[in-house]
């Protein structure tokens, strides 16, 4: 059994530890180095007919945005918490996705044939990319 005497300085020196010698948390918003940022990506896009039998295969290269960047985080002593730390996590995301049209412009037959006649030659997909990007707490979903 733990004596009062120290108990009470275990408790004292973690509240020292907590209010004097830990920066403050950083709070949602408090960008570190989070950006939205440009990036190229190949997307292929596949059309089935009602039967599932292959259609036209399309692709090509597109330009949308991403998040990349890191946030601070931290753990530091608390008594309040079950396992004696308190973890601030934070993680860089999208704060609002904007929904874009692309056009596919390379399609292709099942037999890898070009389609080159109007309305086989080129797909439009819809998508949606990060129009702004921000440091949101880890496992926050609700935004």
């Amino acid at each position: 059994m733990v004596s009062e005497t120290a108990w009470w300085l275990r408790h004292l020196s973690l509240f020292i530890l907590l209010f004097m010698g830990v920066p403050p948390v950083v709070r949602a918003g408090d960008d570190v180095a989070c950006e939205t940022l440009p990036s190229e990506i190949h997307i292929i896009k596949e059309e089935f007919d009602d039967l599932g039998r292959l259609q036209r295969t399309c692709s090509s290269e597109v330009s949308v945005n991403k998040c990349e960047g890191s946030c601070t985080s931290q753990v530091q002593p608390s008594v309040i918490t079950p396992t004696g730390f308190l973890k601030e996590c934070y993680c860089c995301h999208e704060s609002f996705l904007r929904e874009r049209i692309i056009t596919l412009t390379h399609c292709y037959d099942p037999d890898g044939a070009r389609l080159t006649q109007e309305g086989q030659a080129s797909l439009n997909v819809k998508i949606r990319e990060p129009a702004d990007c921000k440091c949101f707490k880890c496992g926050d979903f609700s935004r």
